[in-house]
């Protein structure tokens, strides 16, 4: 079969190459999402009158056909089928003839792609949720285990104050539960659906946006049909954005260990499967991983890069550039993913040396705390006690380390972080999480049960 655009001309095959890209190749993913549309838009298209209940239940069939291809690896999409739009209505109207050729009524390949793009980003966002929830308890449990135990804090890479175990790590908790807020309001931006569109100017003919939008689990419509297009490649950037502001997160921890691990501080321990070695030097053993997901982080905000660049040179309406925007997303999602995930086993299997953290507790650490002593105990001004503490740090008298972690007592410090109040919310958070993709799940699932 030809393209969805032929007009009875070769295209070049220099030009082919060159415009189809690796289009092929990334809609792979895309397949299941372009199904459950094509699935939702041939019912519409029945419910105002094109299709005629045969039509629809022989496209029905064939979807179905094609969903059972691709579950068993056996759909896939070639350079000379350009995307999963034209491989779809090619296998329809090379099985039912003239019927496959009516999938495309009222439809340009520009709102099905935003269509298959928005489901897949819902998925997607849904997952990484999944993932970072998964990780908030992992951490939240080694906080708990490890809450008072003290721990040096750092300023400008120097030894600042006492801080705990506990409290350094219940950081990226915090980090982490506010990176789900900033997904989850995201993914209720996106929770419109573009279909319908068209070109960017609607159709002469009564289509039912809303009941698609309806079959295919969204909240509404994306109203403004220009807008629809505009928003390529803008959603896609947002996304983005709060992908690298995880990774960002996770790449600050990921150089803590860096050094912690060290055997010059030797805070923590990682076990020996989960280090590198050298081709050169027997004796090294590498944090590999930190290093590899600290790079990734420059890797997605690149991705930022481009996409802006992309769309800030557009005009309103739809351009052949956006067709560069979705292999940006895709790949910051597969590097954010595994990057939740290996940052994931590694806090499953830390070990935390309770006695080198505590070597690292010498006399000047306890300098703030003594100043603050003396404002307490003699009403004197703080600056007065800080210049005298100043003068005097080779008389500080060191106290345990615990003693100074448990005067912590306001809260959000060492020993008052009321982490079972945060239990409570990852509970409430995976409740409400399963709920959401329970439902967008089975609202697809049925889609092709029913077909």
């Amino acid at each position: 079969m030809g393209k969805l655009w032929d007009k009875g001309y070769k295209v070049d095959r220099l030009v082919e190459k060159y415009t189809v890209g690796d289009d092929y190749v990334l809609d792979e993913r895309l397949i299941p999402y372009d199904i459950f549309g094509n699935i939702a838009h041939a019912i519409m298209l029945y419910k105002i009158g094109i299709l005629s209940e045969g039509e629809l239940k022989t496209l029905k069939k064939g979807l179905r056909e094609i969903w059972k291809l691709y579950e068993k690896g056996e759909f896939h999409i070639k350079r000379e089928d350009e995307d999963v739009h034209t491989k779809v209505e090619n296998y329809l109207t090379e099985k039912y003839g003239d019927i496959g050729k009516k999938i495309h009524t009222a439809r340009s390949r520009n709102d099905q792609i935003i269509l298959d793009v928005r489901l897949y980003m819902k998925d997607a966002l849904l997952n990484i949720e999944t993932s970072l929830t998964s990780f908030s308890k992992t951490i939240l449990s080694f906080s708990e285990d490890y809450l008072c135990v003290p721990m040096p804090g750092y300023t400008h890479t120097r030894i600042a104050m006492p801080s705990s175990v506990g409290l350094w790590s219940h950081a990226l908790f915090s980090a982490i539960f506010d990176d789900i807020s900033l997904i989850e309001s995201v993914f209720a931006l996106i929770n419109q659906s573009p279909l319908g569109s068209a070109a960017g100017y609607g159709v002469p003919i009564p289509i039912n946006r809303e009941l698609v939008a309806e079959l295919l689990g969204f909240n509404g419509v994306q109203k403004n049909v220009i807008y629809v297009q505009n928003s390529r490649g803008k959603f896609e950037l947002i996304i983005i954005d709060i992908l690298e502001e995880i990774m960002i997160d996770l790449s600050r921890f990921a150089t803590d260990l860096i050094y912690f691990t060290m055997p010059k501080f030797e805070y923590f321990t990682l076990p020996r499967e989960m280090l590198l070695g050298s081709s050169i030097m027997p004796q090294k053993e590498n944090p590999d991983i930190f290093e590899i997901l600290r790079g990734k982080v420059g890797e997605i905000s690149s991705f930022k890069v481009a996409l802006s660049n992309i769309l800030g040179k557009l005009h309103t309406g739809y351009s052949r550039d956006l067709q560069l925007t979705k292999g940006y997303l895709f790949k910051a999602f597969d590097i954010t993913l595994s990057g939740i995930e290996i940052m994931n086993a590694v806090f499953k299997s830390l070990h935390v040396n309770t006695e080198e953290l505590r070597k690292d507790f010498t006399r000047e650490i306890f300098a703030t705390d003594y100043a603050l002593k003396l404002v307490e105990e003699k009403g004197i001004p703080f600056r007065e006690a800080y210049r005298e503490i100043a003068k005097n740090i080779d008389k500080i008298k060191s106290p345990t380390p615990e003693e100074v972690i448990e005067k912590r007592i306001h809260l959000g410090t060492a020993c008052n972080l009321k982490i079972e109040e945060d239990f409570g919310k990852v509970e409430q958070l995976i409740y409400n999480l399963n709920g959401i993709m329970e439902n967008f799940h089975k609202n697809l699932e049925n889609l092709i049960i029913s077909s």
